[in-house]
């Protein structure tokens, strides 16, 4: 009879049965078990100190002395009721023959933890078989950083709930960058309600057109209340509130250097100094009204289905349906709205008619296009609503061998550029601020635009020269701006 046999006849003269298994009772292994107790699961654990084993009876588990690599522990201890095999020893070696007896002795189906001390061994052992290997420092990191996140999110909170209750009653404006879109919108509204939670009147304002055929519907559908800077001015408000863009002047109504109380933004921006009572700004974050989600939870502020529409449309079409940009917590977020969302309303939005100027804007881009190496460049001329850029952008960028689409266009103001890219080595939002100013041009590493008024070139003498020349100077700066110095040929 081998060691670990004596062991559990002195114990118990049947089989044991536990629900969990665990082999190695480090400080990891019993502060799992611990765990697990307080989670009413039975528990057996196996290890080959027995002066710890003696300890870990006298608090009540069951405990037996034994080597977490023999084979011949499974020989007396009955498997077939067992929920999982926790393979904890701190020896990475006793781990792989443990996981290797499991796989052969017990079966290939039960669910298998093993501890690695690095990713080297991770790989090995889920290779061998392994369902989860934990890395236990990389646990705590985890876990720590989750403990900060939700530290600060309660701060922010809290600030947030500080700044309204001083400013009840008053009037707050706020104000979504030019021509807004479905994230910019909901994010909006979504303050709105929370300001109205605290007794503050709030007001939605833009400036631009809202051209989009999709974000139309989205404002008619949702039956969302906004007004134009042009209409309303700021100086019937005694707060302003800057949502999905950062920086009063740049791609909104607000004159450049006025002072914002709120910034909720998830662009990247540069080291301009911006000043505001509060700001947060997440460029980790792929939509703004992730933020703003995550607020109405912190807050515990009711969210409509309308709101909750409008939130999950605006994080979808932000992140191109999760797979631009995406965090996490846009994908929490989502996850949160779901089930408070009209999915009727949002089957509406996804199909809605296309616009005969996006068709003629659409077919502009293809007949213009410019291709150097895996780059290209389309200017579609003269444009009523900038809106079509981004729809042929994201189009243009589908064509076999390009991983990156520039279309810009001209008003009689503005140069306005947009661009898609799916090249990891290119950080579109990047490239834009070096090729046409830090004021002019940003974004996402894989979304991004510029806008950039006429200038100097509004001097050509007929429109067809101003768009040669604007064609010229948008070409060349981007291609300079991503190392290409011309255009081929």
């Amino acid at each position: 009879m081998n060691t670990v046999a004596k062991e559990i006849n002195a114990t118990d003269k049947t089989k044991i049965k536990p629900t969990y298994l665990i082999l190695g009772s480090g400080s990891f292994g019993f502060a799992l078990a611990k765990e697990l107790r307080e989670l009413d699961k039975e528990i057996i654990i196996v290890d080959k100190d027995s002066q710890k084993v003696e300890t870990l009876r006298e608090e009540a588990y069951e405990a037996i002395v034994g080597d977490v690599s023999d084979p011949g522990l499974f020989d007396i201890i009955n498997t077939r009721n067992l929920a999982g095999i926790l393979i904890l020893s701190s020896d990475p070696k006793a781990n792989k023959k443990a996981l290797t007896n499991v796989r052969n002795k017990v079966s290939q189906d039960i669910y298998c933890v093993v501890r690695a001390p690095d990713v080297i061994n991770m790989q090995e052992m889920e290779t061998m078989g392994a369902d989860l290997v934990i890395m236990p420092p990389r646990m705590v990191a985890k876990s720590l950083s989750r403990s900060l996140e939700r530290a600060e999110a309660m701060r922010r909170g809290n600030k947030l709930t500080q700044w309204f209750d001083v400013n009840k009653g008053k009037k707050l404006a706020i104000v979504v960058h030019d021509n807004p879109d479905p994230d910019a919108i909901s994010s909006a509204l979504a303050l709105k309600t929370i300001a109205e939670s605290f007794n503050v009147l709030a007001d939605i304002i833009y400036h631009g057109e809202i051209g989009h055929q999709e974000n139309k519907a989205f404002v008619n559908l949702l039956g969302i209340d906004l007004f134009r800077a042009e209409d309303v001015g700021f100086t019937g408000y005694e707060n302003l509130a800057l949502i999905d863009c950062a920086i009063p002047g740049a791609n909104n109504s607000l004159p450049s250097g006025t002072h914002v109380n709120i910034i909720i933004d998830h662009h990247p921006i540069t080291d301009t100094e911006i000043d505001a009572d509060f700001i947060d700004i997440r460029p980790h974050v792929g939509a703004s009204a992730t933020i703003l989600t995550k607020y109405l939870q912190e807050l515990n502020v009711d969210i409509s289905s309308e709101l909750a529409t409008a939130l999950l449309y605006g994080i979808r079409t932000d992140t191109l349906d999760f797979k631009r940009n995406t965090d996490s917590a846009d994908l929490s977020a989502a996850s949160y709205l779901y089930p408070l969302s009209d999915h009727d309303v949002l089957e509406q939005l996804e199909r809605p008619s296309m616009s005969i100027e996006t068709l003629d804007v659409l077919g502009e881009a293809i007949n213009s296009r410019q291709v150097v190496g895996s780059y290209l460049l389309s200017n579609v001329g003269s444009i009523r609503n900038r809106d079509t850029l981004p729809q042929a952008a994201d189009y243009l960028l589908n064509l076999e061998g390009i991983s990156t689409s520039i279309v810009f266009g001209v008003t009689e103001e503005k140069i306005y550029i947009s661009g898609r890219s799916n090249d990891i080595r290119v950080n579109l939002g990047d490239v834009m601020r070096r090729a046409f100013g830090e004021e002019a041009g940003g974004g996402h590493a894989t979304a991004a635009a510029a806008q950039i008024p006429l200038g100097v070139f509004t001097a050509a003498k007929d429109r067809q020269t101003l768009l040669r020349l604007v064609n010229e100077a948008v070409v060349k700066r981007f291609l300079s701006a991503v190392g290409v110095e011309e255009a081929d040929e």
